[in-house]
């Protein structure tokens, strides 16, 4: 394991049980003063999120904006996603394609949101943690869902529209056969006639695209500051 140190505040920081606004003031301050921007303060960032058991409202917001904005605006391609930051956001915040917190499902969305493009895989990642939560009850999504039963809710209804938000025009929702498949393996694992209205509509406006979603493969393979996967704190 590398020899990596976190350094003040961000040392002291991370020895607390809570963390709180006033953290977040410290860290703005002297450890970001520009934001995250390379790999390094990436570690910091999942370092203090894996050592601090709670967390104030405000170190959420942080987290998800400071790292979704580093993924999209500071890794290459700009302002976008590629296959190779897809891999890198499945190997960070899943084990066995489970995103296993709600923050990092939230920051998960807001990466998507960010981007202009967003490969097919990542959505179907995103839709399988509502399978998940539906019959394996585990996942971060099973952890904000408000209902506990087998059937989709007016909440699984906007998380899903959210996810295919951008893929949705005219009434038809186009969809790759990778995330058509998941859609399909959720409504199998709901009871049928309970579920919530639009999801029968969304259902009906799903489409299989024509056609494949062009690779956006880097043709020269320059390595970007890859975030270190050692940032966990034990």
């Amino acid at each position: 394991m590398s020899e990596f140190r976190l350094a003040f505040p961000a040392c002291v920081i991370a020895g607390k049980h809570r963390l709180t606004a006033e953290d977040i003031v410290l860290l703005r301050k002297h450890t970001f003063p520009e934001g995250i921007r390379t790999s390094d303060h990436v570690v910091v960032m999942l370092a203090l999120n894996n050592s601090c058991p709670e967390k104030c409202a405000e170190w959420n917001t942080f987290f998800v904006e400071q790292l979704a904005g580093f993924i999209v605006d500071y890794t290459y391609p700009q302002g976008s996603l590629d296959e190779i930051n897809v891999a890198w956001i499945m190997r960070m915040f899943t084990t066995d394609g489970v995103v296993n917190s709600a923050l990092e499902l939230e920051l998960i969305l807001h990466v998507m949101e960010l981007s202009a493009h967003v490969p097919d895989e990542l959505r179907a990642l995103a839709l399988d943690q509502l399978r998940l939560a539906l019959s394996e009850d585990i996942g971060g999504y099973k952890l904000t869902r408000a209902a506990d039963h087998r059937s989709i809710t007016r909440q699984d209804v906007d998380y899903v529209m959210r996810i295919l938000r951008s893929v949705s025009e005219g009434g038809i929702i186009g969809v790759s056969p990778v995330e058509y498949g998941v859609l399909q393996r959720i409504e199998a694992a709901t009871q049928p006639g309970v579920n919530h209205q639009r999801w029968g509509e969304i259902m009906a406006a799903v489409e299989l695209r024509d056609f494949a979603e062009p690779r956006r493969s880097r043709w020269l393979r320059i390595i970007d500051e890859e975030p270190v996967v050692e940032a966990a704190v034990a």
